[in-house]
């Protein structure tokens, strides 16, 4: 299982920035190859910026049950498809700095 990395994380991946229940979505950088629970955990922690990965390689990940997707994959979806929680409906408003 691949550790989701950000500040004051709970047991879904939420972080100090994102932590309404559907906040549960990681995002891998590229440069490190890290799962974060978002750019501004990412920026605080590593000393490099966050680069955003191809929508076609696996840089997603669901804090509830690590289903591991690619960005294409992720941003079809309202809801898990493993779990069936909810996904932030607003996530979208990021694309570009996740996804390249």
């Amino acid at each position: 299982m691949s550790e989701i990395i950000g500040l004051a994380i709970d047991d879904a991946g939420r972080c100090q920035h994102w932590h309404q229940s559907v906040d549960i979505i990681a995002n891998k950088c590229r440069a490190c190859q890290k799962y974060f629970a978002c750019y501004l955990c990412h920026h605080a922690i590593m000393t490099h910026q966050f680069e955003p990965m191809p929508m076609s390689q696996i840089s997603v990940m669901c804090g509830i049950c690590h289903l591991k997707m690619t960005g294409n994959d992720y941003i079809q979806q309202t809801n898990c498809p493993t779990c069936h929680h909810q996904f932030n409906p607003q996530c979208h408003l990021h694309k570009d700095i996740y996804f390249c």
